[in-house]
This record gives structure tokens, sequence and C-alpha cells, in this order.
């Protein structure tokens, strides 16, 4: 039997990359402990062991058959999954993936402020944040709604370009397959990563997923 390999932080691209991955790798490994980081589609391949699986601004296709075999396998075993900002923009092929992540990525404007509002304020990935605040990021639209509890919305009316109208979903969760999943799509900027309550949003997205 394998050794637990604690948080598996998944960041291939096959497409656009972030800038900002190398931070978000850091800020999950200063956030907790036995971090594994990869880009190879190997290591998702057998997930023994694995407390929660990350995929960190994954883009495009980026899983092996035997991958997703393991993945769909580990979530449905009672796995956790936590999507950051352009996991949203991976895996379009796969229909399990979008019911795992949510949602996909459609489109975005130019990454500009706005302002983010709490949904649900009891969440302990919310709890700490105000009611309303500002934020610049890239702000996806995406393909449908998710079919989830949303914990954080964007209001359109404070930035240009938004596509999805009033209650535009940013963040939200899900118990589904047996597993447990969370995305949020704050987390294209560099600097976000340094934020204290950004860190701490992601801190307790892991702790949910992983039933800590």
């Amino acid at each position: 039997m394998k050794a637990a390999r604690g948080v598996l932080v998944f960041s291939r691209t096959n497409g656009y990359r972030h800038d900002s991955i190398p931070a978000g790798i850091e800020a999950f490994r200063q956030l907790t402990p036995g971090v594994e980081a990869t880009e190879d589609p190997a290591a998702l391949e057998d997930l023994t062991g694995v407390d929660t699986v990350v995929f960190l601004n994954t883009n495009g296709e980026v899983l092996t058959d035997a991958g997703r075999a393991a993945l769909e396998a580990y979530v449905r075993g009672g796995g956790g999954f936590l999507g950051v900002h352009s996991a949203a923009a991976s895996e379009y092929g796969w229909p399990f993936y979008r019911e795992l992540v949510g949602a996909w990525f459609d489109r975005h404007p130019a990454v500009q402020p706005a302002t983010v509002t709490v949904s649900d304020p009891g969440h302990p990935a919310t709890a700490h944040l105000p009611p309303a605040f500002a934020w610049v990021d890239e702000w996806y639209d995406f393909r449908s709604r998710p079919d989830a509890h949303v914990l954080l919305r964007v209001d359109e009316s404070t930035y240009e370009g938004g596509g999805m109208g009033a209650e535009h979903p940013l963040a939200w969760c899900h118990e589904r397959f047996g597993g447990r999943a969370f995305y949020t799509a704050l987390g294209h900027t560099v600097e976000s990563y340094a934020e204290p309550a950004f860190r701490k949003h992601l801190a307790n997205a892991l702790k949910w997923v992983s039933r800590a």
C-alpha cells in the first residue's frame, strides 16, 4: 500500500499558461503540509494515498485516458477535488469533468477591478470575507450556470464586459459522485496568491473538500 501523498497540485497546460502558476504552487506549499506539485499526467494515473487533488490553472486537455479513469474512480470513492481559475478551461471533451468542476469556461474581458459579493457567509471558505469587496482578476463567463451551491458572485455592474447578467457565479461547491468538489474562478494574477484573504479562501476550500 502506498503511503499518504497529501495534496496533489496539478498544473499542466495545453494552451494558455498563467504566469501565476509558480506563485500558486508556492502558496499551496505554505498553506498545507505534504504538497506534491506536478505537471506529469502520469501522476494522475494512480491516486492511491492522495488526500486532495487540486487543478491549479490547468488548461486544455491535460489527462491521459488512464488519468481520467483514475480521477473518476478517486472521486467516486469519496475523494476531494479543488479547481482554481482555468481549471474550468480544461478537459472540454470529458462530460464527467464538467460535472465535477461545475461549469466550463466560455470567455472573459480584460483583467480589471470589480466587486465580489459573498453569497454564503457561513461556508468555511467565505466566512472570513466581508459581504462585498473589491478584487482584480480575469472575470470568467461560463458556458452554463453550475448546478452547485454558489459561494461568491461578481457584480457585473462594477466592470466592463460581463456576459452572464445578474447573479454571476464565481465560486461554488458541491457533493457529487460520492466525493466533494470546490471551484473558484479567482486566481488569475500572481499577486492574488500573496493576499491573505485569498489564501484563507483556498486553505478552507482544501479543508472542506478533504472533510478535515
